[in-house]
């Protein structure tokens, strides 16, 4: 059960804290998107969390943790070998920590995310112990696996409608089929298509900011044209080098086209995250690539610092150890701005076959088989960067955990309409 600290700091100072370092003119918009719902609210709070469960007991069992591991952090996207896969896609807070720590997130954001669909509260917490179950039971599968076998389990587009239709009804395992058949079209060509403009016979990012904003309009009045093009290429030729030698081969057929920064996320407004428009053989080749900023995890105040001296490096290698299969050209750069301020980023394709969970129809049904993948990629990751055995051991074969689980997530649901309501106010009365 969750039981707030008596010394437990106000949630809208520890967000307030991980402003001082993002884009000022874009924090309102931070603000404006968290301030939805508490839902929303939820998936930007990753900081708020990590305190609390920081000041909690724990298992002491590590893995490589998310480290913001709500629902909306999973997801369909392309593998290497051309599978649509589901999987983990967000790791910006990824570090080591306790396995229960990702698993509480993960709960509390199924019973948040049911509330805000006003579900009721029977339906709030099966969705969580689906999770728990699907997560004990797999790591209990795991357990008995050996080492190569563990690497390459993964969970494809055809095996959650094989494993699932029967669980939901008919109408909605077809609407999934529709929804994994448009994702495969979701790339960089459709992202020309929708991102960008003609400008006198050449494609350019179209502007819509504060959301996309070319780097032309954001530099071009204090830096010359000619030495931003060179910085770019610059810190691009850095970023290949964090590439095995064939991707670094793959990217060198390219050349850069066009810059913009877009704003990404709910929790990540204020970061510095860019697009790069890039091409290939000719304007029908295009790719499309998303830097983003990668800053110390919300996880590393509580169980010790990273073993990497680049966030971009920390988010990259978590990624690789979590995921089934990972972007060809996801890579890492260091570079100063032209600001002067040296930060961190990670680099990988900006689309890829996407595919999200469509959160504001999902049915109750879709909902708990929805857990019950999330569970199941969540104790996949966790076995291959942790001691399965102890973990499966730890969890044993009853519903204890699961019952543990769903009643800590319901009481830090009620901890989170505080908070919302709280930082809402704090944040009303500052203007």
């Amino acid at each position: 059960m969750w039981e707030p600290s008596a010394i437990r700091a106000h949630p809208g100072d520890l967000l307030a804290a991980q402003e001082v370092t993002r884009v000022a003119d874009l924090v309102p918009l931070r603000h404006e998107r968290m301030l939805v719902s508490p839902f929303t609210f939820y998936r930007g709070a990753a900081v708020v969390m990590a305190a609390d469960l920081a000041a909690s007991p724990n298992s002491g069992l590590l893995v490589q943790a998310v480290g913001d591991a709500h629902l909306a952090n999973f997801g369909g996207f392309a593998s290497p070998d051309r599978e649509l896969v589901f999987d983990i896609n967000d790791f910006d807070e990824t570090s080591p920590g306790p396995f229960e720590w990702d698993l509480k997130r993960l709960g509390a954001s199924f019973e948040i995310a049911a509330r805000s669909r006003e579900m009721s509260s029977k339906v709030a917490r099966e969705s969580v112990l689906a999770v728990s179950r699907a997560y004990r039971e797999a790591m209990q599968q795991f357990a008995g696996m050996t080492n190569l076998e563990v690497w390459y389990s993964r969970l494809d587009a055809k095996q959650v409608l094989d494993r699932w239709r029967s669980q939901v009804a008919t109408s909605d395992a077809k609407r999934l089929e529709r929804m994994t058949a448009k994702a495969q079209g979701k790339d960089s060509m459709k992202a020309l298509t929708k991102l960008t403009e003609r400008v006198d016979g050449e494609f350019r990012i179209r502007n819509d900011p504060p959301v996309v904003v070319r780097i032309d309009d954001l530099f071009g009045s204090d830096h010359d044209a000619a030495e931003i093009n060179e910085w770019l290429r610059d810190r691009f030729r850095v970023y290949r080098n964090s590439l095995a030698p064939d991707r670094q081969h793959l990217l060198e057929s390219y050349r850069l086209v066009d810059f913009a920064r877009k704003v990404v996320g709910v929790g990540s407004v204020g970061t510095r995250c860019w697009i790069g428009l890039m091409f290939g053989k000719d304007d029908d080749d295009p790719l499309f690539l998303q830097i983003k900023e990668a800053e110390a995890s919300v996880l590393e105040a509580h169980a010790g610092p990273s073993p990497y001296g680049n966030h971009g490096q920390r988010v990259v290698e978590g990624q690789r150890l979590l995921q089934a299969a990972s972007d060809i050209l996801l890579g890492w750069v260091r570079t100063a701005g032209v600001d002067g301020v040296e930060r961190d980023f990670y680099v990988r394709q900006l689309w890829d076959w996407k595919l999200s969970a469509d959160l504001d129809n999902i049915s109750p049904d879709v909902l708990r088989v929805y857990a019950q993948m999330c569970g199941w990629t969540l104790a996949r990751g966790h076995a291959r960067s942790g001691d399965r055995l102890a973990i499966a051991a730890y969890l044993g074969s009853s519903d204890v955990f699961d019952r543990a689980l769903a009643d800590f997530s319901s009481a830090y649901a009620d901890q989170n309409d505080r908070d919302y309501e709280a930082v809402k106010a704090q944040l009303a009365a500052s203007k």
